[in-house]
């Protein structure tokens, strides 16, 4: 099974911000608008030095964001005694490729698609995943769209990209209208088919833990649950 070392360098590789720079024990990431994965500061080494990290984001007019991942207590409780508040808890799984590539995709049903058509542009900003976050999607190197449709129309969509071996799918939408169709179940085996194509032998998603419907799916399909992260924001924040 893929180690949450791994794990959160497929974060970063397939999901890349727009700089990575070092700050003494820190990586600091220069989102420009793209959302918090892509913003947040994490440690590289245990460390007590807050300011240097708050320094550096705000040096790129960032609020002080910190990704706290699983394990890092003595910076959970550091940034606690600081005042930052806790921020969508994440789960992050992980399956084998070939658990989703055991049932043919019906015809018609999904594609792989790159660069992403204005379609699922729009379906994804439907959903809130706007120019800053597709901006994104084209700094990763081994990537795809996926374009879903039911009923002769389109669904949804989603990206995914390739770090090490391990496939990521991020942004996975699909339209209110189209939902409880098993669209994104379709979503996440034609994605595991491209990635088997390109030489991935696992394939990996994030939701919130407080996303009930999206944990019962990706469980439901064989993913199991490999590590975790929360978010930290700054006092002036809340």
């Amino acid at each position: 099974m893929t180690s949450p070392a791994a794990f959160y360098a497929a974060i970063d590789g397939t999901w890349p911000a727009a700089t990575i720079t070092r700050a003494g024990p820190w990586t600091i990431r220069d989102g420009q608008g793209g959302g918090k994965r892509v913003s947040a500061a994490t440690a590289d080494e245990p460390t007590t030095d807050l300011a240097q990290a708050e320094h550096a984001m705000r040096a790129v007019h960032q609020t002080p964001l910190f990704m706290v991942r699983q394990g890092e207590d003595a910076l959970d409780h550091l940034l606690d005694q600081a005042g930052y508040t806790i921020v969508d808890p994440t789960n992050g799984y992980v399956a084998p490729v070939d658990t989703l590539t055991n049932i043919p995709i019906p015809r018609v049903t999904v594609f792989a698609i790159w660069e992403p058509l204005a379609i699922m542009e729009d379906i994804w900003a439907k959903g809130g995943i706007g120019p800053a976050r597709v901006a994104i999607m084209h700094r990763a190197k081994v990537k795809t769209a996926i374009l879903a449709r039911h009923r002769d129309k389109p669904a949804g969509t989603a990206f995914a990209a390739i770090h090490d071996g391990i496939a990521m799918v991020h942004a996975v939408e699909v339209l209110a209208h189209q939902r409880r169709q098993g669209v994104a179940q379709w979503i996440m085996r034609r994605a595991a088919v491209w990635a088997a194509e390109h030489g991935a032998h696992h394939i990996a998603v994030l939701t919130t833990a407080s996303n009930g419907p999206a944990n019962a799916l990706y469980q439901g399909l064989g993913f199991r649950r490999t590590c975790g992260y929360h978010y930290r924001t700054a006092p002036e924040t809340t």
